[in-house]
């Protein structure tokens, strides 16, 4: 086992001269970026810290692979510095979410600014998150009638500022392919976020309490 952990370091430098960068989505960057934004829009109601796993506990298994782990994280980190050496800058850095350009942040406060007059509709179960980072009616019934065409003229103008949010994050990071990326974290994160007794659909479409 050991011959097969120090070999790993050198079989990978050998293939140093042919390596290709790809700008790989960076999903736990994007997952930050997203719980800040939810966390500013929903302000109050939002849960923070309820869409956090739970630290992992080290099994006795972990502890003996442990000298070897840090045998192998030794050798990467030479094998990574050099690299870092022989391919540019430019190529190498890792790509970070950036979500402070003037068009993301005239979303998030119309956004933040739509959001009070929301959030009894939520609470009430008329509206919910969908499965893929919209408001949804779920029962128009629970609406007043005089208050119906005002609804949803909201959830028409909401769901207008989410998409235009996460096309706007993939273009202001150069990359918008990452668009369905961020749009599935970001549905991920809304419900992560929303307090309990929201309504929201699971992946199949059914729509669930939290």
């Amino acid at each position: 086992m050991l011959k097969r952990f120090l070999g790993f370091p050198f079989m990978a430098l050998g293939l140093v001269a042919c390596v290709t960068i790809n700008i790989y989505f960076p999903a736990a960057a994007a997952e930050e970026a997203a719980r800040t934004i939810v966390r500013d829009v929903l302000g109050e109601e939002a849960t923070p810290g309820q869409g956090k796993p739970a630290p992992k506990e080290e099994s006795k298994e972990d502890d003996k692979q442990s000298s070897l782990e840090v045998l192998q994280s030794r050798l990467t980190n030479t094998l990574a510095g050099v690299v870092e050496f022989m391919i540019p800058p430019a190529q190498a850095a890792q790509p970070n979410i950036d979500i402070d350009s003037p068009a993301i942040r005239k979303l998030r406060a119309a956004m933040s600014s739509r959001q009070n007059a929301l959030t009894s509709h939520y609470r009430s179960g008329a509206l919910g998150f969908t499965n893929n980072g919209m408001v949804a009616v779920r029962d128009l019934k629970l609406v007043s009638l005089r208050e119906r065409n005002k609804v949803k003229k909201m959830v028409a103008d909401e769901n207008g500022d989410r998409k235009a949010l996460y096309a706007e994050i993939a273009r202001a990071n150069g990359q918008p392919q990452w668009e369905k990326n961020i749009r599935d974290t970001f549905a991920r994160v809304w419900v992560e976020e929303a307090p309990k007794g929201y309504w929201y659909q699971d992946g199949k479409g059914n729509w669930r309490q939290k």
